[in-house]
């Protein structure tokens, strides 16, 4: 056998840490005390029943994990191990991106610093919108990058097969080909053979809005209103303008980089802007401009932490540079100065990574700096510890689980179950015993529009279909409930303790011969 070449070592390594990464990430899944999100829950419920589109999002998240749902059954680790497999693939193109910006030994850096960030540690191993879309985004760099840069014109066709991909995972994506403009107009690439490739790559591209156009034409155009809802160009009680808005949107992107690599990349930002550094000019174009481009929206509409994310596969490769340089450059003390800022920053993210992944470790900690749960708030550890949301669903499930028992005993029937909320119904769904449909009051009690309210029958749209039945009720109890149910038996209060720690609260209750809500009790749907 051929002896592999000395100098192809390095690659080979960054390649094996990245296999160590999958291999670890899929053994977490095994052991990983984390329930699932409720975000996580509501698509695999999405996957119970495929389609071209769903109210919120696009369909890629639900056919990924129904995919692996019937390889590996209706389980934590078959929701999850898409995630795992998609961020996987999302190093692979990350590293390929570093190793043309970078000499081997920073590309390695680069892939190290990585996986410290917990914001991706989380994508790592939460099935989310984001693992596929990060996925899809960061191929299209590598083949945008081959097709600009290296005239490689078949990159311009498989960017625009991963931009329609990626649009079924979230519209976002349709932002790159608009990037990419920028770029190619600001660095006086726009040749005719570019204008030609760009168009044809943004034509393909947007082929994967189909199956979403053809969803909302017949579904009164639910996703484009909720699109709109998002971006703070409908109205609504909760849509207006912000003056702090972007103070928020700057803080949610601190704590979303972790305050270091976000200071590096606003760094690069300016030190290393086209004008001065043409050699990283794909990076910044890349980046910088969505980035900047939702600061207007946060004058409107609480811009969510993760909106920005794609834009940070090419930002942070942008501040890898930048730190590169301060320490290749600088003076021995500012060299010194960048090094222990870095060595603190990336020891603080490995211990947020270990803490999140981990979360039993801190909870006596935290605990110590909440009240004792009382009836108004069950568990107060929520309101600062984020990972108490994917914890104790399962013993809530079990718990919804005997009364539905109670009332089988009881009369015979098989109790619905309904909650407040429209982000329970697929924990309750995903671990209640034989998986049951699992509905949702919210739109009668205050909470947005969901896809709840989407599929049917549902007891708020089609209440003479449900009318008679017993309901296991989760939430808050419901205004004027004599009118809803003609018996209603409640609260039971239900606590999740670790540790002695309580973590999760709920209050059940049991709702009998349901008879609908009043006409008088419709609330406007909040898209």
């Amino acid at each position: 056998m051929q002896a592999v070449p000395f100098r192809n070592y390095p690659f080979l390594l960054g390649l094996g840490v990245i296999f160590l990464a999958f291999s670890l990430n899929t053994l977490y899944l095994f052991v990983s005390p984390l329930d699932l999100a409720p975000d996580e829950a509501h698509y695999w419920d999405w996957s119970r029943r495929l389609d071209y589109c769903y109210y919120s999002k696009g369909p890629l998240v639900a056919w990924l994990i129904r995919g692996s749902c019937e390889l590996f059954g209706d389980t934590v680790f078959a929701v999850r191990f898409p995630a795992v497999v998609c961020s996987s693939l999302t190093l692979m193109a990350f590293y390929l991106l570093a190793r043309r910006f970078f000499a081997e030994k920073h590309a390695l850096a680069a892939l190290l610093l990585t996986l410290t960030i917990p914001a991706f540690a989380a994508s790592a191993v939460l099935m989310t919108i984001d693992a596929p879309l990060l996925c899809c985004w960061a191929w299209a760099l590598v083949f945008l990058h081959d097709a600009i840069i290296r005239d490689k014109r078949r990159g311009w066709l498989l960017a625009a097969g991963l931009i329609a991909l990626g649009t079924l995972a979230k519209l976002t994506m349709l932002a790159l080909p608009v990037m990419v403009a920028m770029y190619l107009i600001a660095e006086c690439r726009r040749s005719t053979h570019h204008t030609r490739a760009l168009l044809t790559m943004t034509l393909l591209g947007s082929l994967g809005v189909l199956p979403i156009l053809i969803w909302n034409m017949n579904h009164e155009w639910l996703s484009v209103r909720h699109l709109l809802g998002q971006a703070g160009l409908a109205t609504g009680p909760k849509i207006g303008f912000k003056w702090y808005g972007p103070f928020d949107y700057l803080a949610g992107q601190l704590g979303f980089l972790t305050g270091y690599w976000f200071c590096a990349f606003a760094a690069a930002t300016w030190s290393f802007r086209p004008s001065r550094r043409p050699d990283f000019a794909f990076l910044w174009w890349l980046s910088v401009p969505m980035v900047l481009a939702l600061v207007p929206f946060s004058l409107r509409v609480k811009v969510q932490p993760n909106w920005p994310a794609v834009a940070y596969l090419p930002g942070l490769l942008l501040a890898y540079a930048w730190l590169f340089e301060q320490l290749d450059t600088a003076s021995a003390n500012y060299r010194k100065v960048v090094l222990s800022l870095l060595t603190l920053g990336t020891l603080t993210n490995v211990g947020f990574v270990v803490v999140v992944r981990f979360p039993q470790l801190t909870v006596p900690l935290l605990a110590s700096f909440v009240p004792e749960p009382s009836a108004d708030r069950l568990a107060p550890l929520r309101n600062i510890d984020p990972t108490a949301r994917l914890r104790g669903w399962k013993y809530l499930a079990g718990q919804v689980d005997k009364l539905r028992e109670r009332v089988k005993c009881e009369t015979g029937e098989d109790a619905k179950i309904a909650t407040m909320t429209w982000n329970v119904p697929g924990e309750l769904a995903f671990y209640c015993a034989g998986n049951p449909q699992v509905y949702s009051f919210g739109i009668r009690l205050d909470d947005r529009f969901s896809q709840y309210d989407v599929w049917r029958p549902n007891p708020i749209a089609d209440a003479q279909e449900f009318a008679g039945h017993t309901f296991v009720y989760v939430g808050e109890k419901i205004p004027n409930s004599e009118t809803v149910f003609e018996n209603w038996d409640g609260p039971i209060r239900v606590e999740y303790r670790e540790n002695g720690v309580t973590v999760g609260g709920w209050k059940l209750w049991i709702g009998r011969s349901y008879k609908g809500f009043p006409e008088a009790a419709n609330k406007r749907r909040q898209y």
